[in-house]
């Protein structure tokens, strides 16, 4: 980004921003997670947003979480071709092929991560001190439907990687306090 592209810091202050996005700004985005659930979830959200607008996820946000049963890893990586219908025929969500199956697929990756790894996030936290550039290859061979944009709104939106906010933005020195992985040394 650069100094000429308006950061998410700057669209929420705009007369007709959505209280939508105001909210996730100021309590959630760039925020540590606390929960392999809760990093799935963020994963699956960034992966439908791809080619619309994230307005479209945060209004839809409830009902994925309906339809994906609160993004319990577990039970989403046994889903099997019934579940994948459903989810197709559901109009309360992005009903993409390819996201459902990649949601889908990326459940049961995980579930190996926590077979090797422990957790989601330990496997994230070990790996915490890659760049951009690296975090998405490691990506691309670990998971499905996961460009560089996606893992960098998916890093910076759970602390990994910096960017979320900028440093004038109030919520830049709130999250400091929360010791996010990008500020951390390693």
């Amino acid at each position: 980004m650069n100094a000429s592209t308006p950061t998410y810091c700057d669209y929420i202050l705009q007369e007709h921003c959505s209280p939508l996005h105001i909210a996730y700004h100021d309590t959630e985005y760039g925020y540590p997670l606390d929960s392999d659930n809760a990093l799935f979830e963020r994963l699956c959200l960034e992966i439908n947003q791809a080619g619309l607008s994230w307005l479209t996820i945060l209004k839809k946000r409830y009902h994925f979480r309906e339809a994906f049963e609160g993004f319990d890893i577990a039970t989403v990586a046994r889903y099997g071709e019934l579940d994948f219908e459903r989810l197709l025929g559901d109009a309360s969500i992005i009903r993409n092929r390819a996201k459902i199956k990649a949601v889908i697929h990326n459940a049961n990756q995980i579930v190996h991560l926590q077979k090797e790894y422990g957790s989601f996030m330990h496997w994230l936290d070990i790996h915490s001190s890659l760049n951009r550039e690296e975090w998405t290859k490691l990506f691309k061979k670990t998971f499905t439907f996961t460009g560089g944009e996606i893992v960098n709104e998916f890093l910076m939106s759970t602390g990994y990687l910096p960017g979320a906010h900028h440093a004038k933005c109030p919520i830049h020195s709130h999250i400091l306090t929360l010791s996010p992985k990008w500020n951390q040394s390693t």
